[in-house]
């Protein structure tokens, strides 16, 4: 026993109460070095909330509630998650990030411009068509990426974690069913209305997968065509939007990713 097992059982008491997210992350932070935290749900008919952050900076702060919450997830790696129903346990964002998401303009407006270095997610369904994601993250306090210590340390308590988060949170609730081709047909009619630019639901499709960090070869993957055909749809694109770069790509769209809820 290391001393963590005590802070463990003061979570557990406090299932079903409002001290739990705070002993949550109290026995967390005896299990793992991290510098910030975030409890996030994600539901099926409307944007996530923030259930609980701690230790965020203003800048973090204020991109998580502005930017992230009233559209920006839409982009992000661990949203995709929940929309794939992946299952329940730990995840890494270097694992599961799209393969260019590292030189996108959302991972340098959102993770690098308010100091993320990694973060490490414990997802889990407390209700159906809903998910709880209990994020640590590495900022710019500690300066580095979670150790393959730290990682091991989370793998092992993941299923403590959720079987938790799943026991605490069963009050959430959602409606329908997310589906991506709402979310075309809602981008289509946004960029009519805000910028008179008919998009086609193929251009708009890519669009989003640019954003979302998909280099050419894995959009190609996606949509089952060449990474060349992509380029021709990007290309298309570009020109019905009149830009030149992902920086105007990702500055056009994302009002737009915010209409669509």
């Amino acid at each position: 026993m290391d001393g963590s097992e005590i802070y463990l059982g003061k979570a557990i008491q406090s299932l079903g109460t409002e001290t739990f997210s705070e002993a949550l992350k109290i026995w967390l932070s005896k299990c793992i070095d991290f510098d910030n935290i975030a409890t996030l749900a994600y539901f099926q008919d409307r944007p996530p909330i923030a259930l609980m952050y701690d230790a965020f900076s203003p800048i973090a702060q204020m991109s998580l509630e502005k930017t992230y919450l009233t559209g920006a997830y839409l982009l992000d790696p661990f949203h995709d998650l929940h929309t794939r129903k992946a299952p329940a346990g730990l995840y890494q964002l270097k694992d599961i990030a799209p393969d260019h998401f590292m030189r996108n303009r959302y991972f340098r407006d959102y993770y690098q411009n308010t100091g993320m270095i990694d973060e490490l997610v414990f997802t889990a369904y407390p209700a159906k068509g809903v998910s709880v994601h209990v994020c640590l993250g590495r900022d710019q306090k500690s300066g580095n990426r979670f150790a393959q210590r730290a990682t091991r340390n989370a793998a092992r308590i993941a299923p403590v974690v959720t079987a938790l988060a799943e026991s605490h949170w069963t009050d959430l609730n959602t409606t329908g069913q997310y589906n991506e081709q709402d979310l075309i047909t809602k981008l289509i009619q946004s960029a009519q209305q805000m910028y008179n630019i008919k998009l086609s639901p193929r251009q708009a499709q890519v669009a989003i997968l640019i954003l979302r960090g998909h280099s050419s070869v894995s959009i190609g993957l996606r949509l089952e065509v060449s990474a060349q055909t992509v380029k021709v749809f990007r290309k298309q694109l570009y020109k019905k939007c009149e830009i030149s770069s992902q920086v105007e790509l990702f500055s056009l769209f994302l009002p737009l990713l915010g209409s669509t809820n």
